[in-house]
């Protein structure tokens, strides 16, 4: 049986900084760059806060669609988020509702 998947883009106070990830577990993964365990990249540039994200019914499609976010300019990836969500907020306390 396939594992459900997640994009999902972080980043920091200022929104200058985005990171893009893919995850089976979007809220432990979360944590992880909340309390520092996460990422090279989300630690160095302080992206703690979870802006975006994409629900699949597997995590191939998943993968699928991160290597195609990687490969997009910063404008599109901007229009992308704030379609999804217009006042850049902290998406964190809707994660857990998720599962």
């Amino acid at each position: 049986m396939s594992k459900s998947g997640y994009v999902y883009i972080m980043s920091n106070k200022g929104r200058t900084v985005l990171y893009i990830g893919v995850t089976s577990d979007l809220e432990a993964r979360v944590m992880q760059h909340k309390s520092g365990e996460g990422s090279v990249f989300t630690r160095r540039y302080n992206c703690h806060d979870i802006i975006y994200y994409e629900v699949f019914d597997d995590i191939e499609s998943a993968i699928e669609r991160e290597k195609v976010l990687k490969r997009w300019n910063r404008r599109w990836k901007e229009e992308l988020i704030t379609a999804f969500n217009p006042n850049l907020r902290n998406l964190w306390g809707e994660i857990g509702r998720l599962n």
